[in-house]
């Protein structure tokens, strides 16, 4: 057992390595509490053992900012800080004391920017919609008529994959009452091999196509979309290949001789008692993403 572990490091964290970069940020606003849900089915399935999980961590850097607003979420608001400011208006010019999470996550961004050997792919900042139904996207207009039919791209395939997105719900704008938001700064700021949205989720229900009737949104929906957001990444950089090779089972081994009774005993004061077959462990299928974890 000892051979078969060893110390592994993706070649893209390693020192000196070329990253491309997803960075994630949610709950901006603190009442919108499905941009929590949607952000922690992401999270999960990244850290699971799911196949496209790993190939995913193999060839992306996922850097995930859940919570932007800590002071408003503690404090039961809908919109503000503790100081009252919309902090998804700020970010032109935040201030390292009036929006400090703002002001730290922006520095990071342009670190990372600045960087040679960073690439910085992918900027997604989650929200809920409180008239709105299903998941669905904003984006943003280019002159550059190639980087703007690019944008449509990852939100077509996620319309694929999450029967409660809505590509038809998606827009690409340029209000100018949106300037200060973290999809138009840094779709201003970012260059060309770069998309910047916000992914809307209606606070209440969603309809699955083909059908009319509203389904409620639950905890356990709103982590499903997230595991299908972090799914269409491996669509979106063509990694299905490479979803069998890490699928390859590990070596079984050498199976202990079975005891020679029947029912092995426990010890304790239980120890009367038979194992009963409803004590082994099911296994679990990890064929769709969508699946909880």
């Amino acid at each position: 057992l000892s051979s078969l572990l060893f110390f592994y490091l993706p070649d893209n964290l390693r020192e000196g390595a070329e990253q491309k970069v997803v960075f994630i940020t949610g709950r901006v606003h603190p009442g919108e509490t499905p941009s929590s849900f949607v952000c922690q089915g992401i999270i999960d399935f990244l850290i699971s053992q799911h196949p496209i999980a790993r190939v995913l961590r193999e060839h992306l850097v996922f850097k995930i900012a859940p919570m932007l607003n800590p002071d408003g979420v503690y404090l039961g608001n809908y919109r503000c800080s503790l100081m009252g400011f919309d902090l998804n208006r700020h970010w032109l010019d935040p201030s390292p004391w009036a929006h400090p999470t703002l002001y730290g996550v922006k520095q990071l961004i342009i670190q990372m920017y600045n960087d040679p050997k960073t690439s910085l792919e992918f900027y997604i900042d989650i929200h809920a919609h409180s008239t709105m139904m299903n998941g669905f996207m904003y984006g943003n207009v280019f002159e550059d008529e190639e980087r703007f039919q690019r944008q449509a791209i990852f939100p077509k395939l996620l319309c694929q994959n999450a029967e409660d997105f809505s590509y038809s719900s998606t827009s690409f704008n340029r209000d100018a009452v949106k300037a200060g938001t973290g999809r138009r700064f840094l779709g201003g700021l970012l260059d060309h091999t770069s998309s910047c949205y916000t992914l809307e989720v209606s606070f209440y229900s969603y309809i699955s196509g083909g059908t009319t009737a509203a389904v409620p949104y639950t905890e356990e929906a709103y982590m499903k979309l997230g595991r299908n957001v972090a799914r269409t990444f491996l669509d979106y950089y063509r990694l299905d290949p490479m979803v069998e090779k890490m699928a390859i089972p590990m070596p079984r081994l050498r199976k202990e001789r079975p005891p020679p009774y029947k029912y092995p005993l426990r010890r304790g004061p239980a120890s009367s008692y038979p194992i009963s077959k409803g004590d082994t462990k099911s296994s679990v299928n990890h064929k769709d993403p969508s699946n909880s974890f």
